[in-house]
């Protein structure tokens, strides 16, 4: 049993198979060796030295290890595993406890790294349950310090050497009462937190590279042994409200921030995961919340909270709670319900939902996929950050496009426009965008700017399963972004966005705003190439009697961020319709620049000349751009790329 202020010290030390010292757990290494003593204050006695090895998974042992420990690979695979040795040292110490007449101690350790990044991590990752004593230690370091204040730093000891300089701070601190004892949390605690807050920048780290299914409690167990906030993880969404792989975390002080930094690159099962240097600003950004109903919902404390995505928009809260059932009872009935809306108070069809403990989310979690009216409802584990956030969230997408799926492989441009029928006068300029996929066929997909929202959700209601030709069509609204994404190659589907591939190196996490808005037509790869990025159109030459429209209704977007080992989707190429006598002019993105050259990736394989001249069909090339200097340019490239 672990007591404050005990006369009796069980001094406690280990060693992994990598960094040792300063750097004990930074390499994510195993525990190969255990050592502990017992100091009788009372008595001023000292116990038998106990050195027992421990059997790690991987006996790879790094050469810092084999020089400061003298162990090898053969001995440690003799040795008994973790959980053993753990059981080993309680039995050890309480049989030496009883001998003393002692029932009680203080477990001691030099720095925190043994307890907080090795055994806690560890053991974290092996399912083993710890003994209390290893939730609250003391720092000899610290204490040291505290009774000695002009020592100076203590450096990096060798095994060997820590067990002597211990022995010496305990003759030190013989009389010396603890005021200090360090705990680490048992479970992390979930909570709100205000925008008014003030939160230390020196406490947030930026968390990156979780898997997308992650709660607060799986960040928390990567960051087992470190101590954070209350509330203080907020995992990021993305424009479309769905988690983008990032959390800001934050803990209770810059000694746990200093620490979880050294877990860059450490592993959630097969991901590694970035840890970065985050602010106070960022934190609150993402995990600040302002909505009184918000604040309502999420003022009841250590509630395990669910979020249900795909409900019918008719669905009451006595749906919600009738498809949850009795065995999983949701706190104050619909009071524990929030349902998600826009800003014209239409539903999303996602909700949040408070659960009083794990058993009833569990049993929730088990209807996932389940059926409600005619929809099956998907089941998360949420946070309240992410509860904060989603409400903002839809208030910053626009949905104001409509995605058409199921197209006849033969559908123009012009049949489109036919099957929009009244709706073609709402049409924003350059804001059909037909997708093609790689072998440059058509997809079946079809995305429409429309001029509002409005007119988005009026087309979808009545354009939806309409017939064209001999297929009927789905129409679905969408937003900007989610057209954009996938213009840029990524993939749209139930399950939220798949972004693109991003071929470009990031050397350190970049600092953006929460909730930032992706542009709306240009890629963002693109605007490394601008200007000379879009073909100048032809300017077209229409007879008197019959001037050309106003409005058209293509975009000739050309850059193609094509990569042939990803299934993605492209923009159609730069035709105009062919019932319309006018070319399309390039968006007000770039303005036209004379001479542009364009950038083409992803061409067939068997493409040739001929090909690429007729792609450009409409627009006007440079009359010193011949074929042969097409054909010589390709040759060029080649060389280079056999380089």
């Amino acid at each position: 049993m672990m007591a404050s202020h005990s006369d009796t010290l069980v001094v406690f030390f280990g060693a992994t198979a990598g960094a040792n010292g300063g750097k004990l757990g930074s390499d994510e290494r195993e525990l190969i060796l255990l050592v502990w003593q017992i100091v009788d204050l009372h008595e001023n006695k000292v116990g038998q030295l106990q050195r027992t090895l421990v059997q790690p998974d991987s006996a790879d042992l790094s050469e810092q290890c084999k020089e400061e420990t003298g162990l090898t690979a053969e001995e440690l695979c003799k040795a008994e595993p973790l959980e053993s040795v753990l059981q080993q040292f309680h039995q050890s110490v309480s049989a030496e406890l009883k001998s003393l007449g002692r029932s009680s101690y203080t477990l001691c350790v030099d720095g925190p790294l043994l307890i907080r990044q090795v055994l806690h991590p560890e053991a974290s990752k092996k399912n083993l349950v710890l003994p209390e004593c290893f939730y609250t230690f003391v720092d000899l370091k610290k204490e040291f310090h505290k009774c000695c204040p002009n020592a100076g730093p203590v450096n990096d000891l060798t095994l060997t050497s820590m067990l002597d300089c211990i022995l010496h701070m305990l003759l030190v601190l013989l009389y010396h009462k603890f005021s200090t004892f360090e705990t680490v949390n048992y479970k992390f605690e979930s909570g709100a937190c205000s925008k008014t807050e003030a939160v230390d920048s020196e406490t947030v780290i930026r968390a990156r590279g979780l898997p997308w299914q992650s709660s607060d409690q799986d960040i928390a167990r990567f960051f087992k042994g470190l101590n954070i906030a209350k509330g203080g993880v907020a995992l990021c969404l993305n424009a479309q409200g769905r988690r983008n792989g990032e959390a800001l975390v934050r803990f209770i002080n810059s000694e746990h921030r200093d620490m979880a930094l050294d877990r860059h690159k450490h592993h959630m099962g097969n991901r590694y995961i970035e840890v970065y240097k985050a602010t106070g600003e960022e934190f609150l950004k993402i995990a600040g919340g302002t909505s009184n109903e918000v604040a309502q919902f999420l003022s009841k404390e250590n509630q395990v909270i669910i979020r249900m995505r795909g409900l019918p928009f008719t669905a009451t809260p006595q749906d919600v709670l009738g498809f949850l059932g009795p065995d999983c009872p949701v706190t104050d009935g619909m009071e524990g319900l929030l349902f998600v809306k826009y800003p014209d108070g239409r539903p999303t069809g996602d909700a949040f939902v408070l659960f009083a403990c794990e058993e009833y989310a569990q049993n929730a979690l088990k209807k996932h996929k389940q059926i409600l009216g005619k929809r099956y409802i998907e089941l998360f584990r949420s946070t309240a950050a992410e509860v904060q956030q989603t409400p903002a969230l839809v208030f910053i997408i626009t949905r104001d496009c409509i995605r058409l799926r199921g197209l006849p492989y033969i559908a123009a441009i012009e049949d489109i426009l036919e099957f929009m029928g009244e709706h073609t006068i709402d049409i924003r300029p350059h804001g059909v965008h037909m997708v093609f996929n790689q072998q440059g066929r058509p997809s079946g997909d079809a995305f429409i700017q429309m001029k509002s929202a409005d007119r988005a959700f009026m087309v979808a209601q009545k354009c939806h399963k309409k017939m064209m030709k001999d297929r009927y069509v789905e129409v679905f609204q969408c937003s900007t972004e989610e057209m954009s994404f996938v213009l840029m190659g990524g993939t749209l589907n139930r399950s939220g966005l798949s972004p693109p591939p991003c071929k470009l190196p990031c050397l350190s996490p970049p600092t953006y705003a929460a909730f930032s808005a992706t542009p709306a037509m240009l890629p963002a790869e693109a605007a490394l190439y601008q200007p000379p990025l879009l073909a100048t159109p032809r300017t077209p030459q229409a007879p008197a009697h019959n001037p050309a429209p106003a409005l058209a209704y293509y975009s000739p977007q050309l850059y193609m961020n094509m990569n042939m080992s990803y299934t993605t989707y492209y923009p159609s190429p730069p035709v105009s319709p062919s019932t319309v006598s006018y070319f399309a002019q390039a968006p007000s993105i770039l303005p036209p620049q004379p001479g542009a050259l364009v950038r083409m990736q992803g061409l067939p394989y068997n493409a040739g000349v001929k090909d690429i001249l007729s792609f450009f069909q409409g627009y006007q090339v440079s009359p010193h751009f011949t074929t042969h200097s097409l054909t010589h340019s390709l040759t060029q490239v080649f060389k280079f790329k056999n380089k």
